[in-house]
Order: C-alpha cells, then structure tokens, then sequence
C-alpha cells in the first residue's frame, strides 16, 4: 500500500469515528452507560450495610469480590441492580402467560387500558375547549384561568377524592381511572392547540379574508393545519401524563390489576425487585406511547405534503 493510500485512508477513518461520536445512537449508549453505572453505585451503597450486618450474623467472612457479588444479588434489597431488574421483568413478561395476572404484561394491559380511554377523552375535550377559546373571547377570559387553575391541584388529592365520589354512585373500573387520566391529559392539548390556532401570521388571516373565505374554510384551511405540530407535540406529553394518571388512579383504589397494583402489592411485601420491574415496564410503555402518537404525526404531515424531517 502506498503512503497516499494510507494518507488518504486516515481522513476517512477520522471522519467516520467523528460521525460515530457525533450521533444519536453514541449519545444514547453513554447516557444509558453513565445511568447504569450510577445505578450500580447507589446499589452498592444501599444495600452493603444490610449485607454486612447479615454477614456478622452469620459469622460469614467473604472475599470483596464475593461481597461484591453477595450484595448485588440479594433477594430483597433496598435498591435492586440493573441485572435483577432486567431478569425479573424478562422472566414476567417473557417466560409467564400474558393472560394470567402473574405476568406484567397482564397489568400493562389493564393500565394501558384506562390510558388510552382517558388520552383519547382527553384530546378530544382540549381540542373542542381550544376551538372555543380561539373563537369565543368570552370564553378566553372566562374559562383559560380554571383551566390554569386546575392544574395546580396535585393529583394525589384529587384521585382518592374522585375514586370515593365515584364508588359512592356505583361507578367503578375503567371509569374512574380514565377520568383521572382525562384531568391530566386534556390540559396539554388545550394549551398546545390554542397556541396552534392562533400562530396563523397577520397577513395569511387577511389573505383569506380577501378570498371571501367563511370563518369555517378559515379555521379548516389555515388554522388547523398551522396547529398540527403544536397539537402533536401536545399529545406527546399529554400521553405520558394519561400513563400517570392511570398509575396514580389505580393506588387508591385496592385495584388487584395494573402497574400502580403490582407497585402496591411490592410495597406491601417489600418486593423492591417487583416494584422496579413494573416502573420498567411502565416506563417502556409510555415510550412506546410517545413513539406511537410521532408515527401517527409523520404520517398525517406527510398526508399534508409536510417535507419529511
């Protein structure tokens, strides 16, 4: 090989490494790297005590690695590793019928449930309260600040208040829990659709109003277009937060299924590998949920003959 051959080829190779460093998948790798690592300190930090205090029990005397090893692999823990995590979820999720109530995926689905009821109630309402609020100045000034409002209740009190209430009539299961999820997830897409409706420029609303266009082929052909990004950037977080209420609606209620059961049923019984699995599984389902309503957002802009990003 010549020495303009390997003179040119180290460019090249710098150029790829740079690319490497500079993209998505290396960011993710370290920030999931430094998670893990911190996770496995803390681990060791919480649980070693416990280990040392049954070790002198025992009059057991260990090696560090063997310390090590005993420590990361206890059966309760206060803080469980990332190894116990990931094997109590595979073996929930993988290795368990999805039908019986031993498997997380059985709860996901009884969350997901009530998550989905409670996002779409939710959207549907903070789309129908934002078309009044742009359109009616009354309600613009009348309704937005209780809608401010509401949200500063934390959703710890108003879950068992509405749970009771509820019950009280004979009003139990899904309901209740996907009310909860409406009252967290309509207030994002209000916000995000109002701004939307009203981001159409000065000179485009008097371009319209030149053509002779209805306050209809107004609103359909110009502000519900220019509210589409604001509304799915709204529903991605208005999703996550139904995902929550869902979990938090489940707590008070004794529920015997759903994530926020099996976090109730790991505390009651000290199972902290339990409780860290279900927060695994529950933290992948509002992913995918994020990731859903993104593909659901291309495709509509694509439909709208939106350049893909």
């Amino acid at each position: 090989m010549s020495a303009a051959t390997i003179t040119g080829s180290l460019p090249a190779r710098a150029s790829l490494g740079a690319r490497f460093v500079g993209s998505r998948f290396f960011a993710v790798a370290v920030v999931v790297i430094g998670i893990v690592i911190v996770w496995y300190a803390g681990a060791f930090l919480l649980d070693a005590p416990f280990q040392r205090y049954l070790d002198s029990r025992a009059n057991v005397e260990r090696t560090p690695v063997e310390f090590l090893r005993a420590t990361f692999n206890q059966p309760k823990p206060t803080l469980p590793t990332p190894h116990q995590v990931a094997v109590d979820t595979f073996n929930s999720t993988i290795l368990v019928n999805p039908t019986k109530p031993s498997s997380l995926l059985f709860h996901a689905w009884v969350t997901l449930s009530s998550t989905l009821a409670g996002f779409i109630s939710g959207t549907l309402l903070g789309v129908l309260i934002a078309v009044g609020i742009v359109h009616l100045k009354s309600l613009d000034k009348s309704l937005m600040p209780w809608i401010i409002s509401s949200q500063t209740i934390p959703i710890l009190a108003i879950a068992p208040m509405v749970i009771v209430v509820l019950a009280a009539v004979g009003v139990t299961g899904l309901i209740p829990k996907a009310l909860i999820s409406t009252y967290l997830s309509f207030f994002p897409v209000t916000v995000g659709m109002v701004k939307g409706l009203r981001s159409p420029a000065p000179i485009h609303l008097d371009l319209m109003r030149t053509y002779n266009s209805s306050r209809w082929q107004v609103f359909w052909k110009l502000r519900v277009p220019a509210s589409l990004p604001f509304l799915f950037t709204s529903m991605k977080v208005a999703v996550a937060a139904a995902l929550v209420g869902a979990i938090v609606a489940e707590l008070p209620t004794g529920a015997v299924a759903g994530i926020g059961a099996k976090l109730l049923v790991g505390s009651y019984y000290s199972q902290s590998i339990q409780m860290w699995s279900a927060l695994v599984v529950g933290s992948l389902m509002a992913a995918l949920l994020v990731t859903a309503v993104g593909i659901v957002e291309r495709l509509v802009t694509r439909r709208m003959g939106a350049r893909p990003s």
